[in-house]
């Protein structure tokens, strides 16, 4: 081994550690737990495409003969938000906005029993409730949806009925914290003695502005890269070491 590589060896190594014991801190502080649901908890749309869920919704308005609400790039976003959101700039607070979201929520719930769980995240929310942590799930997603995920997981127990997600006032999505404050004055939680684990900036910004600690799950290296230039400084690629950091094995 050249003097370069075991030099290489040992920066690697000291960084590992110092990211662990950084984790470890995060992580012991935390009496409360937000979990963003798609990304942290699941993948909802891996079997039934976001693109077709979207598609489904421009084709609804199209239909009401309301496809011109929408510009061109909206009208082809894979993002089904993409499309309520642009609805609910031009119409908010509206009767149409209403039957859209309930219509997006039927297409998310139609999703659930195709949804891929993010690795160890299962056995993650069990741990960290078994050792009395209490979890609740702050979401952009319907909470009528996040609750039918977790019946079929079998991991409502572990939540309570502490889920909290979008309704017709979509000026209350995430980055607005109105749902991670409604989690906290639910759990009774101070907010530094909580913890906000998300997959996107508007996780981040959201948990900034109810001054809630943040840690980001980024399952590949453009989801990091987005988290970082919003300013997350801690952020992991896996659940694993979250849970090994939970049950004393790192």
């Amino acid at each position: 081994m050249t003097s370069d590589t075991a030099q290489t060896e040992l920066v690697t190594t000291e960084r590992v550690t110092a990211e662990t014991e950084n984790l470890r801190g995060v992580i012991e502080r935390a009496r409360f737990v937000l979990f963003d649901f798609d990304g942290p908890i699941c993948r909802l749309f891996a079997g039934h495409s976001a693109e077709d869920v979207a598609k489904d919704l421009v084709e609804w308005l199209e239909r009401q003969g309301l496809r011109g609400l929408l510009t061109e790039e909206e009208q082809v976003h894979p993002d089904p938000m993409v499309v309520l959101y642009a609805v609910h700039r031009r119409h908010p607070d509206s009767d149409l906005v209403a039957e859209l979201e309930e219509r997006l929520t039927q297409q998310e719930l139609k999703s659930v029993p195709s949804a891929w769980p993010t690795p160890y995240a299962d056995p993650l929310i069990r741990t960290w409730s078994a050792v009395g942590a209490r979890l609740a799930i702050a979401t952009n997603n319907s909470a009528r949806t996040a609750f039918s995920y977790l019946a079929s997981r079998d991991l409502t127990e572990c939540f309570a009925l502490n889920v909290y997600g979008r309704t017709e006032n979509l000026h209350h999505l995430k980055p607005d914290p109105h749902c991670l404050n409604r989690a906290l004055n639910a759990l009774g939680a101070a907010p530094a003695t909580a913890l906000m684990i998300g997959d996107a900036p508007s996780d981040l910004l959201a948990a900034r502005q109810a001054q809630v600690p943040f840690l980001g799950y980024a399952r590949n290296a453009y989801k990091e890269k987005l988290l970082r230039e919003a300013g997350a400084e801690d952020v992991v690629g896996s659940l694993e070491p979250v849970l090994r950091v939970l049950r004393g094995q790192a």
